[in-house]
């Protein structure tokens, strides 16, 4: 059984793209490179008039006029975003304030992860539903994370699809990856597993890792398409080497089948090292049962020196 059934997409963290990634791709340090440009696209549908109204968050300390901001050369907005969390998060949500849609997407995953400020779910969402409201996909795909997960909001997951087709049509793979998840679960939506394994497809196209290891946990349930264990295998081995931790850890369980246990230990460790603590004890729990002996001990102890756990 893949990881992908054993321990269902609830813990999944969408990052955010490239050009608003912090280092290592979290949320502290955000390129705001391309800040000036909101994604174009049409949101006509987008659930976001019922939405109720959210704080604003606490207003930043410093204050910066739209024009200002858009006078602001690369290099000076790198300047701003050198120091510390604190100030970083303060530049960011001036930037919001003053309207800039990638600023608003920004400071809205600063504030649901806490970083330069204190921790708002509520407030978050309000900033996403602004950048949303510009056409900001990423922000469109992570309002509906908020209305999938009850961040800020009661969940709902009827809305939560919603927010992910639109971000999925207009091709952002995130999008396409989190509606497939709803679809195959029919979690908000009809379940539709013919149509979720061509979104996962779609996603896993764009070089999606979680996307390819869903897409080879369909060959190996036989979810849809024949069972392949072939096909499942190289397709988990893309998404591990992609850097998705569930697709290390099926990488492993394929290696481990293949009696190839060095290379399945080496890679227990790895999908440790990225795994959410919830994940952890699932797959440890599988590898204490697991046919394969080496899985039992030194399986279980890679997976939790990956985690920091040893």
């Amino acid at each position: 059984m893949s990881a992908n059934q054993s321990s269902p997409a609830r813990e999944r963290r969408v990052g955010l793209p490239p050009a608003i990634q912090g280092r290592a791709g979290g949320t502290t340090g955000p390129a705001l490179g391309t800040a000036r440009r909101a994604v174009e696209g049409e949101v006509t549908g987008l659930p976001l008039a019922a939405t109720p109204s959210q704080p604003a968050s606490p207003a930043p300390r410093l204050h910066l006029a739209r024009e200002d901001f858009d006078a602001l050369s690369a290099e000076q907005i790198a300047v701003h975003l050198s120091g510390t969390p604190e100030e970083r998060a303060a530049f960011i949500g001036a930037a919001a304030e003053a309207g800039v849609a990638e600023a608003q997407a920004v400071f809205g995953q600063l504030l649901l992860d806490g970083t330069g400020i204190a921790k708002d779910e509520a407030a978050a969402l309000g900033w996403l539903v602004r950048a949303a409201a510009q056409h900001h996909l990423m922000a469109i795909n992570m309002v509906g994370r908020c209305y999938d997960l009850g961040w800020g909001t009661a969940p709902d997951k009827a809305r939560a699809a919603e927010c992910y087709r639109i971000a999925a049509e207009r091709g952002l793979d995130w999008g396409m990856y989190n509606y497939a998840t709803l679809l195959a679960l029919g979690e908000g939506v009809a379940e539709d597993k013919a149509a979720a394994l061509d979104w996962f497809g779609q996603a896993a196209k764009l070089g999606n890792a979680k996307a390819i290891n869903f897409v080879g946990s369909f060959h190996e349930d036989g979810w849809v398409v024949p069972r392949d264990m072939a096909k499942a295998a190289r397709l988990y081995a893309r998404a591990a080497e992609g850097g998705d931790f569930r697709g290390a850890f099926n990488h492993a369980r394929m290696l481990g089948a293949a009696g190839r246990i060095e290379e399945a230990i080496a890679w227990l460790k790895r999908a440790g090292a990225s795994a959410t603590p919830a994940f952890v004890e699932k797959a440890s729990a599988w590898l204490e049962a697991a046919e394969i002996p080496a899985f039992r001990v030194r399986g279980v102890q890679a997976l939790r020196i990956g985690a920091g756990q040893c």
